[in-house]
């Protein structure tokens, strides 16, 4: 594969890393390989390949030039060797855990876990004698009481969704590599490459949900892997290829690779847009509260500002008046969309506890710092002032409509 751009800037390599259009009939735009199997020219050059002593394409569900493509840029952007593509996020994150873990191992997980991932741990991995463990992983002083010689993999998404809590991930690997056989596992869809590279600060694989900000625009579902080489071909051998079978479609690779030519210019935009709404919301008298690593408020302030890049393009918030009012407050957006999902250029307005996180029990949001009132906003690309003003008016809604409430009360004095 042609890896000439391999020491320029992020968005050339992620316009232009491993292809060259003269080796492809000069089409600028990479082709897409829609064979699900490919001929071998000898049985012996098929042997190999099943093998793993050539490295030619046989069948789509192991390897795909598009896919191999794809692969090679999203290991580029973030400081790995290799990567894996999945059909999903969901995919990338399981194939990761059925991988690494056995019957009889330990994984410790941070605090607060998307609800997917958290159900995968509780009502799959959990069940097949995996011990799950949950850990403040804020707290080293914890993480090193926890560690044990069953653990095996440690976990953890950075920022967290919906909370955005942070992980200091260069404390958590050097802390989990003083022990042997500690896999480190770190979700980075929340912040993509351009903001943030786990790998390069200690951690060992990287997972995204590519439906997000790598594809940026909320028309594929897709997930990706990236490790060192050794890591990378166990988890394509066993979690791809035989335990999950979660293949991307050369078509939805090529679309992701479309995204990430953007991918700089986007980031850009969403944390500029977040950053102006959060501190817009943050001096509302209707806010109870603003979560967002670019508030010199946020507790981990100086951690977002030492890992992160840019802060992000996330928001979450509680309103006065809890849940009831978040509630309104939704249902009176005109600008934001209700729906689930994140990283779109359209901006997104939804309630974890009922919707991303309703597989947690009342008692397990609590637990894991997850508020019944808290509601999440992913901030897209539209012009500010128009963002801005759809909060207001939304706001300014909930406002009435609690006058109104406060009115037809009935007395305390009769």
């Amino acid at each position: 594969m042609n890896n000439k751009h391999s020491t320029c800037g992020f968005s050339t390599r992620a316009i232009h890393h491993g292809y060259d259009p003269k080796d492809h009939h000069g089409a600028l735009v990479p082709p897409i390989y829609l064979s699900a199997t490919f001929a071998f020219p000898t049985v012996e050059y098929g042997a190999a390949c099943f093998a793993g002593e050539a490295s030619g394409h046989f069948y789509t569900r192991i390897s795909n030039p598009t896919l191999a493509l794809l692969e090679s840029r999203m290991a580029t952007l973030e400081g790995g060797e290799a990567a894996v593509a999945f059909s999903s996020g969901m995919g990338a994150i399981a194939a990761t855990f059925w991988t690494l873990l056995r019957p009889g191992d330990e994984v410790i997980v941070s605090q607060t876990l998307y609800g997917c991932t958290f159900a995968l741990l509780h009502h799959g991995i959990g069940e097949f004698g995996i011990k799950v463990r949950h850990v403040d992983l804020t707290d080293l002083a914890a993480l090193q009481a926890a560690l044990s010689p069953a653990t095996r993999m440690i976990y953890c998404e950075t920022p967290a969704n919906p909370n955005l809590r942070l992980i200091d991930i260069a404390a958590v690997a050097r802390l989990a590599h003083q022990q042997p056989n500690v896999t480190v596992v770190v979700d980075n869809t929340y912040c993509t490459p351009y903001l943030q590279r786990p790998l390069e600060l200690g951690a060992d694989v990287v997972v995204h949900s590519a439906t997000k900000y790598l594809s940026g625009h909320g028309d594929i579902t897709a997930g990706i892997a990236v490790s060192n080489q050794a890591l990378a071909q166990r988890i394509r051998l066993q979690g791809l290829k035989d335990l999950t079978g979660a293949v991307m479609s050369p078509q939805d690779a090529s679309l992701l690779m479309r995204g990430l030519k953007t991918l700089a210019l986007r980031m850009d935009r969403h944390c500029s847009n977040a950053q102006a709404l959060a501190e817009a919301l943050q001096v509302h008298p209707a806010v109870e509260s603003v979560i967002y690593p670019g508030l010199r408020s946020f507790p981990q302030y100086e951690l977002a500002t030492r890992q992160m890049k840019l802060p992000g393009g996330m928001i979450a918030f509680e309103l006065k008046g809890g849940i009831e009012t978040g509630r309104r407050f939704m249902n009176a957006l005109q600008l934001f969309t209700r729906a689930v999902s994140l990283g779109d250029a359209e901006s997104l307005a939804q309630h974890p506890a009922s919707m991303t996180h309703s597989t947690y029990t009342p008692e397990q949001l609590a637990q894991h710092g997850i508020s019944e009132g808290l509601v999440r906003l992913s901030v897209g690309l539209e012009d500010v002032a128009d963002l801005l003003a759809d909060v207001d008016q939304a706001l300014a809604k909930c406002a009435r409509a609690s006058v109104r409430k406060a009115a037809m009360a009935p007395s305390a004095v009769r």
